[in-house]
């Protein structure tokens, strides 16, 4: 900002000034070459098993390990620290069962009318429709939700900056940390499903759905299908 901007500013209950934030020092534990060498062979281990799952158990897993994933989740990166997302957590019977109407509703149009016959084609070797039981089958449902601006205490609206890929990156931080836990989920995005859920969970007009996950553990008769993953040849470039 120029002096005459920051001394307009200064005139207004809406100032902060950008340089009032204080920085402390930043403790960090370096790890030698072959300890990152086996973490990172580690993790790409771990994150190579997960996969997307459509057949749940009911069996109960603790409610505390999904809010500590929704709160690793929560850690992500975000544009200016806006932290623009919101975590609902999805557990009774009677709101699972409201939600799969209303998912039901509308991925049975999707699927007849508003997707192509290419996109439904390429759907079907996933098994998939648009009918939804393991929404009511899954212990837990996560909504996450975008939030394309803030209200601060004072009901002003509040810009947040890259809140797309702010909230992609957390949405990344929360599959893996429910792979982590031991736990299965899938990547559903309830297409035109959005505004009623948020009216059902009663979210502010700032909030909108950007991914639902069901959550949980595999049936004992889970199957995925037989997919494999792009080699590095195909996906990692060195220059």
């Amino acid at each position: 900002m120029e002096i005459t901007e920051i001394a307009e500013a200064e005139a207004t209950e809406e100032f902060h000034d950008p340089f009032d934030l204080p920085h402390v020092p930043f403790k960090f534990d370096r790890l030698s070459h072959s300890e990152s060498m086996n973490r990172s062979l580690d993790f790409y281990k771990l994150v190579n098993g997960r996969r997307s799952l459509r057949m749940f158990s009911e069996d109960p897993v603790p409610i505390e390990v999904i809010r500590n994933c929704c709160m690793a989740a929560a850690t992500a990166p975000s544009g200016a620290h806006t932290e623009p997302w919101t975590f609902a957590i999805i557990h009774t019977r009677e709101m699972k069962a409201e939600i799969r109407q209303i998912i039901e509703h509308e991925e049975r149009i999707n699927y007849e009318s508003r997707m192509s016959q290419q996109w439904v084609s390429d759907l079907a070797k996933l098994r998939t429709n648009w009918e939804k039981e393991y929404l009511e089958t899954a212990p837990y449902l996560i909504v996450v939700f975008k939030q394309a601006y803030g209200i601060d205490e004072n009901g002003k609206r509040v810009n947040h900056y890259y809140y797309e890929q702010s909230n992609s990156i957390a949405c990344g931080i929360l599959i893996t940390a429910l792979h982590n836990a031991g736990l299965v989920t899938l990547t559903s995005t309830p297409m035109n499903a959005g505004p009623a859920i948020r009216a059902l969970l009663d979210r502010p007009v700032n909030e909108k759905v950007q991914l639902l996950l069901p959550v949980g553990y595999p049936a004992s008769n889970a199957t995925v299908p037989d997919l494999k993953r792009k080699p590095a040849s195909k996906v990692l470039f060195e220059y």
